[in-house]
C-alpha cells in the first residue's frame, strides 16, 4: 500500500497558473484532501493554456492538478467568500497565489484566517516576495527567469539568452512550497499552532543561480550562456558524434583520466595545458578540439556504451519523445495510468519521489469545473435548497 504521510490533511487551493497548483498537487499525492477553488466561469486559467490540448483538457493544466476536487466559487461575491472562509476554518492547509494584497483585501489574508483557526499553514506564493520595493508586482515563470538571471546564463556564446525550455521557476517554487507546508505542519505537532509560510518565483530563481551569484561576490565574474558547456568544469558539455549528440562529463582528474585512454586520447592526462581541472577550464578550446574530433568518428550509441563501460557518465541528447519511450522511464513506472472520463488513455508524470520503492501516485484525474461542488458544499452544511440558489445566481458553478 502507497504511503500517503498527509492522510486526513484538507488543503484549500486558491492558485492558478502552475506553481501554486502544482504544490497542492504534490500535498494531494501526499495524501491530502486537496479542493481546488476555481472561478465559476473559466476555471483555473492554465485551463485555456495551450495548444497542445487532450482531447480539450490542455495538458498544462492535466500536469498539474491530478488528485484534487473542484469548487467553482466566485470570490467576488460575498456568499462565495463565506464559503472559502468555512472551509478555511476547518482547513490544515491554506495555499493562495492571488495578486499581491488581494487575499487581504477579500478577506483572505493570513492573519484574518488565522485568527479563526491557529492550526492553520497559511501559504502564499507570489512573484517577488513579501517585502521590497517590487513586493506589489505580479509575475510569470519567464518573468523571474529574466529578472533572476536565468536568461542571461541560457544560450549559445555570444547570441542573446534564452528561456529554459520548461517552467523550471514555476514547478521549483511549488516545491518549495510544499516543503515549507510539510514543515509547517510538522511544527505544528509540537506547538499545536500553523504558520504564515512565504515563497516565491523570483527567490527560486536566485536560488537556481547560486553558485553564480557567489562566483560574482568572489571576484566579479558575470557569466554569459555557454551552450551545453558547464563553465567550472572540463570537459563537461555535449559533444556531437558521427550521427548525433552525447552529453560526456568529465567532472574530475580520475574521469578525465578514464574519458582520455576510453576514446585512445591517453597522453592528454599527462598534457601540462590538461593536468587538473583549473587547468582544464583555462584551456577548454584546445581540449574541446581534440575530443570533439575523436567523438565525431563513432555514432552515439556506440560512444555511449564503450563510455558507460569504462565508468565515465554519458548520456545522449534526447528529445521528449525519446523521454516519454525510454525503457528507464517505463522501469520507473514515471508516467502513471490515471482514469478520465473524456481521456481512456491519460498518463500522467507522478512524483519523483518513492517511499519503501513505492511510487506516491496520484489518486484521481484532474477534475472538471466544479465537479465536486456540490459535494463540498454538503460537508459545509449547505442544504440543497441553499446550494440550488447559489447555482442560480452564478456564485457557484456545479459540473454536469
Amino acid at each position: 500500500m502507497a504511503i500517503r504521510p498527509l492522510s486526513g490533511v484538507r488543503v484549500v487551493d486558491v492558485t492558478t497558473s502552475i506553481a501554486g497548483p502544482y504544490c497542492a498537487e504534490i500535498l494531494a499525492a501526499l495524501g491530502a484532501d486537496v479542493v481546488k477553488v476555481e472561478r465559476p466561469d473559466t476555471g483555473d486559467d492554465g485551463r485555456a493554456w495551450g495548444p497542445p490540448f487532450w482531447n480539450g483538457e490542455s495538458a498544462m493544466f492535466l500536469a498539474v492538478n491530478a488528485g484534487k476536487r473542484s469548487l467553482a466559487v466566485s470570490l467576488s461575491d460575498e456568499r462565495g467568500r463565506e464559503i472559502v472562509l468555512r472551509l478555511a476554518k476547518g482547513a490544515d492547509v491554506f495555499v493562495q497565489s492571488l495578486r499581491p494584497g488581494l487575499a487581504a483585501r477579500l478577506g483572505l489574508g493570513a492573519e484574518e484566517l488565522r485568527a479563526r483557526n491557529e492550526r492553520l499553514v497559511y501559504c502564499s506564493i507570489g512573484a517577488y516576495g513579501r517585502t521590497g520595493p517590487l513586493a506589489q508586482e505580479p509575475g510569470y515563470d519567464a518573468l523571474m527567469q529574466a529578472a533572476g538571471g536565468l536568461i542571461s546564463i541560457t544560450g549559445e556564446p555570444g547570441r542573446p539568452g534564452v528561456r529554459v525550455g520548461s517552467s523550471l521557476i514555476d514547478m521549483g517554487t511549488g516545491m518549495w512550497s510544499a516543503l515549507g507546508v510539510v514543515a509547517a505542519l510538522l511544527e505544528r505537532e509540537h506547538t499545536g499552532r500553523g504558520a504564515a509560510v512565504d515563497t516565491s518565483l523570483y527567490e527560486t530563481a536566485l536560488g537556481y543561480v547560486g553558485y553564480h551569484l557567489v562566483g560574482y561576490l568572489a571576484d566579479g565574474t558575470v557569466p554569459t550562456g555557454e551552450g551545453t558547456v558547464f563553465p567550472m568544469v572540463a570537459p563537461y558539455q555535449v559533444f556531437p558524434t558521427r550521427d548525433g549528440q552525447l552529453m560526456v562529463a568529465g567532472g574530475n582528474d580520475r574521469l578525465f583520466a578514464l574519458l582520455c585512454d576510453a576514446i585512445g586520447l591517453p597522453q592528454l592526462v599527462d598534457d601540462v595545458r590538461f593536468r587538473t581541472n583549473p587547468d582544464r577550464v583555462r584551456n577548454r578550446a584546445e581540449l574541446v578540439e581534440l575530443v570533439a574530433a575523436r567523438l565525431r568518428e563513432r555514432d552515439t550509441a556506440d560512444w555511449q556504451e564503450r563510455l558507460s563501460r569504462a565508468g565515465v557518465p554519458v548520456a545522449p541528447v534526447a528529445d521528449v519523445a525519446d523521454v516519454v519511450n525510454a525503457e528507464q522511464t517505463r522501469a520507473l513506472g514515471f508516467l502513471q495510468q490515471v482514469e478520465h472520463p473524456a481521456i481512456p488513455d491519460l498518463r500522467l508524470p507522478a512524483l519523483p519521489l518513492s517511499f519503501d520503492a513505492e511510487r506516491a501516485t496520484h489518486v484521481s484525474a484532474p477534475p472538471a469545473v466544479g465537479e465536486h461542488t456540490a459535494e463540498i458544499l454538503r460537508e459545509l452544511g449547505y442544504a440543497n435548497a441553499d446550494i440550488a440558489a447559489l447555482g442560480a445566481d452564478g456564485v457557484i458553478r456545479m459540473a454536469g
